[in-house]
């Protein structure tokens, strides 16, 4: 009998134990799961705010800054290396200007829609083979700073796209703002519930906020494509200039050769 009881007061000892620690979980998971709650909860608010307190002009500043990375996707796909100065033809070209077949690296120059490409194929038919002191060099350099200035219009166009961005969302930023300032000035007017002002005060600070979060990076985007597009031009007048200077002392090492002496080496 007594093992019996025994047997039932540790049964019941076990139980009420295991009644214990389910609860105790039961309240750590709840609390756990408000604390979750009430964090989603401030980072929604904080959302809704922007939503419902940002005014008209956060919406226009947000399309904004879809068009800033539109505009940087678009930017670093078009200025590439690949674009620009191919290597494969770089080596192809030099080649041809290296053994004086002009033709044939108008022909290779033809074929590529690169902007150097297209610069040699503007620039080598101005190559003057009856004088082989420099082979109308100048004339070719010419051309192809002409048609540099041509060509790089375009592109630069849509570089300066970021300028625009940079001047124009921190103006927007500040429409805002003296959007809310108005309106809250216009709310102390007619209430006397300071409270009542948190929404237009909050959507002057938000469009601020705003037009400087868009401006800083279009500022960095507007140097660094500018820059690289005329890193990417310089490398390829600099391809061009070494084609040509490679087909020059070809003709000059030629002509040198002819007018040594049999059996005799050229200094």
């Amino acid at each position: 009998m007594k093992s019996i009881l025994n047997s039932g007061k540790s049964s019941l000892g076990y139980a009420s134990s295991a009644i214990t620690f389910a609860v105790l979980s039961a309240t750590q998971v709840l609390a756990q799961d408000e604390e979750g709650a009430e964090a989603a909860a401030e980072e929604l608010s904080m959302f809704d705010n922007i939503v419902q307190n940002g005014g008209p002009f956060i919406w226009v500043l947000a399309a904004l800054s879809l068009c800033l990375i539109g505009l940087a996707v678009f930017n670093a796909m078009a200025l590439r290396a690949q674009n620009f100065t191919p290597a494969d033809l770089r080596v192809v070209m030099l080649d041809h200007m290296a053994n004086c077949r002009v033709r044939s690296a108008i022909e290779v120059a033809n074929s590529s829609p690169s902007f150097f490409g297209r610069m040699m194929a503007h620039a080598l038919p101005h190559v003057d083979a009856t004088r082989p002191e420099d082979l109308g060099n100048e004339a070719v350099e010419d051309a192809m700073a002409e048609f540099t200035i041509d060509e790089t219009r375009a592109p630069m166009t849509w570089v300066n796209y970021f300028n625009v961005i940079t001047q124009a969302a921190p103006m927007l930023g500040l429409l805002g703002t003296v959007s809310g300032m108005v309106s809250a000035f216009a709310k102390l007017g007619k209430e006397a519930d300071p409270s009542m002002l948190a929404g237009n005060i909050s959507e002057a600070l938000f469009t601020t906020m705003g037009g400087l979060i868009i401006a800083i990076p279009s500022l960095f985007c507007f140097y660094f494509f500018r820059n690289r597009l005329q890193k990417l031009v310089a490398e390829s007048h600099q391809a061009g200039r070494e084609m040509m200077e490679a087909s020059i002392q070809a003709v000059n090492a030629d002509q040198q050769m002819a007018k040594v002496p049999e059996g005799l080496h050229a200094e």
